[in-house]
C-alpha cells in the first residue's frame, strides 16, 4: 500500500512540475490553453479527481484561470506574484553586455513569468569564480563560456558541473558553423551552446593606405607581402628620430601572436601531449619574423606588453595603418572617425588564424533548468541573434542572421563585414596547438624576454621547451 502511495506521489508531482514547468518557460503562452482533463488523466496515469487538485494548485499559484465550459487557460501573472529568478553570469569585460541586457528584455516580455538577473564578475578568474559559486550552491543558472573560459573548466575537471545543452535548432545541418563548436567540444561532448564568435582578421585604415597609394581592395598573399604593405604605411623618422605613424602593430597578445606560427605549420606539443616540441624550426622561423617588424624592419611599434588593447588603441589613433583584431573589439571603432575595414591575414606555409568564441553553459546544479534551456534556446534563436547583429560588429553564431546583408549598418560595420566567411575554414582554437590553459599563460609570461629584445628565437624556444618537459617530467613522478 505504501509503495502504490509513492508511485502516485511521484507522477502527482511529476504532472505539476512539468505543467509548471511548462507555463514558466514559455511552452505554454499566456492565454493558451493547457490539454482537456481527460487527456491529462491518461498521459499521466491518474483519476481526474487527482488532476482537477493538481491544476487547482497552479490556480491558487497564479499560474492558470478556469475558464467555465471552456477548460484550463494559462494567465497573465499578477503583479503581486513571484517571478522565477534566472541567474545568468557574464564577464565584465565583454563587449556584448548592452546587448545581452536588450536580448534578456524581450525574453521578459516573451516570458511574463520569468525575471533574468545577470550579474557581472571580473575577468580575472571568472571560471575559478563560477565553479566556487556553484560550489556553494550559490551558482548562476546560466552562463557565458568564452574559449579561454573552456580550457580552463577542461583542466579544473569539473565539466561535470555543466549540463552541456545544446539547442536542437542549432544541431540541425547548416543552420551554424561547424568550426565554432569545436571551441566547446570535449570528450565527444560540448560543454557549451555556441552563442557569438570571431576570427582574428587584419584591421586595416582606408585613409592610410589611400595617402599611400593602395587600393582598399589590397590583399596580402603572404608574410611578404604584410611585410611590404607595412613598410609602404610606415612614415620616415621625424627630426627626432621618431617615427609618428607604423604600418603594422605587432601583439604580443595569446590571442594574437600565435596566428604566425599556426601559418607557418609550427607545433609546440606532440599531439598526445608526451613532450613538448617548441624548439622546432618552424616555430624558430615564425618568431624570427615577429621579432623582425618591431627591431629589424622597424614597421611596427615594440610592445613587451601583451595585452591586444595597446595595438588596437594606437589603431584608433591613427598611429598604425594595421593590425590584427578581431569582430569583437571591432565594437570600439564605431564612436571613432577612422575610416576601417578588414581583410583577412596572409598566408605563409599555410592559411590559418585563431577563432574566438562564447557560448552558453547551463549548471547541472540549477534549480530552473527547463526555463534555463528555453533562455539559452533564446539567446541562440533569431530574434536575439538579430539583435546581436544589429548592435554590433560581433558575428552572430545563427547562419541565416550572420549572412544577412540586410542587417548591415554603414556605420556600425565595415564594407567587407563578410570577410569572415573567407577566414572561417581556416580558422582554428587555440586549444588546437595542444596546449593546456596553464601551459598557454606559462607560455605567455616565458615569452617576454623574447619581445623585450632580451633573447633571441632560438635560446628561447629551447627554454620553453626544457621547461615544459621538465614539468611534465616532474608530474609523471610525483
Amino acid at each position: 500500500m505504501l509503495r502504490r502511495r509513492n508511485e502516485f506521489n511521484e507522477r502527482y508531482e511529476r504532472f505539476l512540475q512539468e505543467l509548471r514547468n511548462e507555463i514558466v518557460s514559455g511552452t505554454l503562452l499566456p492565454g493558451e490553453f493547457i490539454l482537456p482533463e481527460n487527456t491529462l488523466s491518461q498521459k499521466y496515469d491518474m483519476s481526474r479527481v487527482s488532476i482537477r487538485k493538481a491544476l487547482e494548485e497552479l490556480v491558487n499559484e497564479g499560474l492558470i484561470e478556469k475558464i467555465a465550459g471552456k477548460g484550463n487557460r494559462v494567465k497573465l501573472p499578477d503583479e503581486d506574484l513571484s517571478p522565477v529568478v534566472l541567474k545568468l553570469a557574464w564577464f565584465s569585460s565583454s563587449y556584448e553586455i548592452h546587448i545581452v541586457q536588450k536580448i534578456i528584455e524581450a525574453f521578459e516580455r516573451k516570458h511574463p513569468f520569468v525575471k533574468v538577473e545577470i550579474v557581472l564578475y571580473s575577468e580575472d578568474n571568472y571560471t575559478d569564480t563560477i565553479i566556487a559559486l556553484l560550489e556553494d550552491q550559490q551558482g548562476p543558472d546560466v552562463f557565458m563560456m568564452s574559449d579561454s573560459h573552456y580550457r580552463h573548466w577542461v583542466e579544473s575537471k569539473r565539466t561535470d558541473m555543466v549540463t552541456g545543452y545544446v539547442p536542437p535548432h542549432l544541431l540541425k545541418e547548416g543552420v551554424s558553423y561547424p568550426e565554432v563548436f569545436r571551441l566547446f567540444q570535449h570528450d565527444n561532448r560540448i560543454l557549451a551552446a555556441p552563442f557569438i564568435f570571431s576570427p582574428v582578421v587584419i584591421c586595416f585604415n582606408r585613409s592610410i593606405f589611400r595617402q599611400y597609394g593602395l587600393s582598399d581592395e589590397t590583399l596580402l598573399e603572404n608574410w611578404s607581402d604584410l611585410l611590404q604593405t607595412a613598410k609602404t604605411c610606415t612614415a620616415k623618422p621625424n627630426e627626432d628620430g621618431m617615427i609618428e605613424q607604423f604600418g603594422f602593430c605587432f601583439s604580443s597578445s595569446p590571442n594574437r601572436w600565435p596566428v604566425f606560427l599556426m601559418q607557418n605549420d609550427g607545433e609546440m606539443m606532440t599531439e598526445d601531449r608526451s613532450r613538448s616540441t617548441m624548439a622546432n624550426e618552424r616555430n624558430i622561423e615564425s618568431l624570427e619574423f615577429c621579432l623582425s617588424l618591431m627591431y629589424k624592419e622597424h614597421v611596427s611599434p615594440i610592445y613587451s606588453h601583451g595585452s591586444s588593447h595597446l595595438a588596437e588603441r594606437l589603431f584608433m589613433k591613427e598611429r598604425v595603418a594595421m593590425i590584427m583584431s578581431t569582430y569583437y573589439f571591432m565594437n570600439e571603432f564605431r564612436d571613432h572617425s577612422i575610416e576601417w575595414d578588414v581583410m583577412q591575414l596572409p598566408k605563409e606555409r599555410k592559411p590559418a588564424t585563431l577563432l574566438l568564441g562564447g557560448g552558453l553553459s547551463i549548471s547541472a546544479s540549477s534549480s530552473h533548468r527547463s526555463v534555463a534551456e528555453r533562455f539559452v534556446d533564446f539567446m541562440t534563436g533569431e530574434e536575439a541573434q538579430t539583435l546581436i547583429k544589429q548592435y554590433g560588429c560581433t558575428i552572430p553564431v545563427l547562419r541565416s542572421v550572420a549572412e544577412d546583408d540586410s542587417l548591415l549598418i554603414p556605420d556600425i560595420h565595415p564594407k567587407h563585414y563578410n570577410r569572415y566567411l573567407d577566414v572561417l575554414p581556416h580558422a582554428y582554437p587555440l586549444h588546437s596547438l595542444n596546449l593546456s590553459q596553464s601551459e598557454i599563460l606559462m607560455l605567455f609570461d616565458e615569452l617576454n624576454l623574447l619581445w623585450a629584445g632580451m633573447e633571441n628565437p632560438t635560446d628561447t624556444c629551447n627554454r620553453i621547451e626544457q621547461l615544459f618537459n621538465n614539468n611534465k617530467a616532474a608530474l609523471k613522478s610525483s
